[in-house]
């Protein structure tokens, strides 16, 4: 079996020089083996490493963005091996050495990329056992494995590295290996310290910002003053009397400076005299939403049509309509994009914090004309993400820098590079309507989606663009007609999603994308519904509901939150109020809850969420307190997005390029959050990184109608936007 190294010593094999590593990461293997290493989705020895020492090395394609997955995928590969949690080692985006699970997005790390490692696991203990049997010449049935040792009713037991040959674990994954009952479980299912803590609260953790290579240069890039601005000229002169100064780089539009330290390519890029074009094509910020509308629609995507709305809409006894808007987005990363990169020939390695390494690096492949197998990269956690923000262009800054002076560099993204550069959560648009009968039963429901046209593909690169390479971009915006359709049993259903052929800002996924922005609307205005038919929220919910799962869900966050007995309050100009939005997370997964409690000033339009109470059912739970911390921030950072974010930007570029201009949550204002987590360790696990989070926005503003009496629209919900609706009733 090949030698597996720690982290420090992994990637100092690669000329590295570590400042602190404790958690296993990059190259696990010599690198004279490492070629030998195959990352074949269908192989087990692609997922899985069973080493002399007894330890067993875990090669994931998702990695662990901050959400805790490193501890819970390690969990479940220990219990499913029954080997002790603390020999698993966990290597997370490493494209020579992890099989391409796709991206770290869409609540799947553990749905798709931890199942695929528990069958891996399942497929390796069916056989070790077989083997073990074959030795001890007895039935596997018969045998237990406890802490990595195999055990028969007689004789002495036998280390599971002992059971492999010189093929070591060369099986086909089995998808049919047969999986522990639930009965057997010792680690999945409790609560188990995240592996990442430790050393984030003692400051040893090297986040993708902290990593350094021998001989590293220092990059950055000067953006042109307007988003299609292009470059005249430069003076290089202006910059000829900063110590450090290697190389002024341009190649197209693409402008970056490459020094011996930061500080002196920082002052570089600040004083590099550069004439550049002006650019005026952005729509007037004021006018947003009619320029949603005027953008040529390229198709219709019907996401569910039953029996004959139109037709329904047209007999209803009582009828209602409403518009609602998600504002534009930033990811808002609290530390700035970094990457690093080397060439060796024509052999790229980048080290980056990106969410989808296997992505990247075909991108950067494409970039230089290369083939995938020249490009390496290698993941280092960063310290954020939500989706896909400026990790992949950082990695695109440095690889052009780093060719063009032949050596390491690293390139730090400034806070107006993140929030000026990273791609955005496009504007949203949502008109709804809906048919009554005279009972106030709905007999009608449609809903119209203006979005961008495009998925989850490949947003192209900032420096490719600018720099003329191709980068296989296209218009991704994400999965963002998910959830459009409704989990309620109404007999005339039509919903639609116009697919635009363009957008202000180049788009990506940011988090719970679509899913958030169709559920504030389809939330909002089922609660709009009831308030009309004058029935309560939660029992106008129950009441179309035909799923008994989420009806349970929603009768437990009843009982959390004390629905049926809360009272209202006021002192006052404020005004407290409850609001309730339920989900079944693409009408095929989570199933997720929230109570919204907030606190109303009719005088000044502040809003105070002050708790949210959590129902919260994703099949069978992997860590418990891991759960918890992924809803725990999925409400923080939805509340901020609800009541505070929103990009500004001219007709030239963006505006909100700090976080004065671009506000979010700050400690004082963070709500208590109060969760029921349903377990089911018969089901099969789903995501938690979203559902909760696409539920926030309806839930603040139900809450807000019930504390004043106001329907809030658009989001953020500013205190103007609140005293403009107060002023209209």
């Amino acid at each position: 079996m090949a030698a597996v190294f720690s982290r420090r010593t992994a990637l100092q094999l690669s000329g590295a020089l570590i400042v602190s590593f404790a958690i296993p990461l990059g190259r696990g293997f010599a690198a004279a083996q490492l070629a030998k290493k195959p990352v074949d989705p269908g192989s087990v020895e692609s997922f899985l490493a069973i080493n002399p020492d007894g330890t067993v090395t875990v090669f994931s394609g998702k990695v662990d963005l901050g959400t805790g997955v490193r501890t819970a995928l390690t969990q479940m590969v220990a219990d499913e091996l029954d080997v002790g949690f603390s020999k698993v080692i966990l290597i997370q985006g490493d494209t020579d050495l992890t099989p391409d699970q796709g991206p770290t997005f869409g609540s799947l790390s553990i749905q798709n990329g931890g199942v695929q490692l528990r069958q891996a696991a399942a497929t390796a203990r069916r056989a070790l056992l077989i083997e073990a049997g074959r030795r001890f010449k007895v039935p596997a049935e018969s045998l237990r494995i406890e802490d990595g040792m195999v055990y028969a009713p007689q004789g002495a037991p036998v280390a599971l590295v002992a059971l492999i040959d010189k093929q070591g674990l060369s099986l086909k994954l089995d998808k049919t290996a047969p999986l522990k009952a639930p009965k057997d479980f010792k680690l999945v299912g409790k609560s188990q310290p995240r592996l990442d803590i430790p050393d984030k609260i003692t400051g040893q953790f090297t986040y993708m910002q902290d990593f350094v290579l021998p001989g590293m240069y220092h990059g950055r890039v000067i953006r042109p003053p307007a988003l299609g601005a292009t470059l005249l000229s430069i003076d290089e002169a202006s910059i000829a009397d900063i110590p450090g100064i290697v190389k002024v780089v341009r190649q197209d539009n693409f402008l970056g400076v490459v020094a011996k330290t930061e500080w002196a390519a920082i002052r570089g890029s600040r004083r590099l005299a550069a004439t550049w074009s002006e650019w005026y094509g952005l729509p007037n910020r004021l006018e947003l939403w009619d320029h949603v509308r005027r953008t040529k629609i390229v198709k219709d995507d019907v996401t569910s049509n039953t029996g004959d709305s139109a037709k329904a809409l047209g007999e209803a006894k009582q009828g209602l309509a409403a518009t609602y808007d998600f504002a534009i987005h930033t990811h808002g990363s609290i530390g700035p994009s970094c990457a690093v990169a080397r060439f060796d020939g024509d052999h790229l390695t980048c080290w980056s914090a990106s969410q989808a390494t296997h992505n990247l690096r075909k991108q950067l492949a494409a970039m230089f004309s290369f083939k995938d197998e020249q490009v390496h990269c290698i993941y280092i956690d960063g310290s954020g993400c939500y989706g896909r923000n400026g990790h992949e262009d950082a990695a695109a800054d440095a690889a052009l820098l780093a060719r063009a002076v032949n050596a390491p560099v690293r390139v730090q993204w400034m806070r107006a590079d993140e929030h000026g550069w990273d791609p955005k959560g496009p504007p949203t648009l949502l008109d709804m309507r809906a048919g009554l009968d005279a009972d106030g039963k709905i007999t009608a429901w449609e809903s119209e989606l203006f979005i961008p046209n495009g998925g989850a593909g490949f947003v192209a690169l900032v420096g490719a663009d600018h720099a003329g390479l191709n980068s296989l971009g296209s218009l991704s915006p994400g999965g963002v007609i998910q959830d459009l359709a409704i989990p309620y049993a109404i007999d005339n259903v039509k919903t639609t999603a116009h697919r635009l052929e363009s957008t202000p800002f180049k788009p990506a996924w940011i988090r719970s994308p679509g899913r958030m922005q169709n559920s504030f609307a389809n939330e909002s205005f089922f609660d709009e519904i009831a308030a009309q038919a004058k029935t309560d929220p939660l029992e106008a919910r129950l009441r179309y509901l035909q799923d008994d799962r989420g009806k349970a869900l929603l009768e437990r966050l009843a009982t959390l939150s004390a629905w049926r007995t809360w009272t209202k309050s006021s002192h006052g100009a404020k005004h407290t109020g409850h609001g309730l939005a339920y989900t079944k997370y693409e009408l095929v997964r989570t199933y997720a809850g929230v109570v919204c409690e907030v606190e109303v000033d009719r005088d000044s339009g502040e809003i105070a969420v002050k708790r949210l109470f959590v129902a919260h059912d994703c099949g069978q739970i992997i860590n418990p307190d891991g759960l918890r911390n992924q809803i725990e921030g999925n409400v923080v950072q939805t509340v901020s997005r609800v009541l505070k974010e929103e990009l500004l930007f001219s007709q030239s570029k963006v505006t909100s390029v700090d976080w004065a201009s671009y506000p979010i949550l700050r400690f004082p204002e963070v709500p208590e959050v109060v969760m029921d987590l349903i377990d089911r360790p018969d089901q099969v696990p789903w995501g938690a990184g979203e559902p909760t989070a696409a539920m926030v926005p309806a839930a603040i503003g139900n809450a807000v109608f019930d504390a004043i009496g106001v329907r809030l629209r658009s989001v953020p919900f500013t205190p103007a936007k609140v005293l403009a609706a107060i002023k209209k009733t």
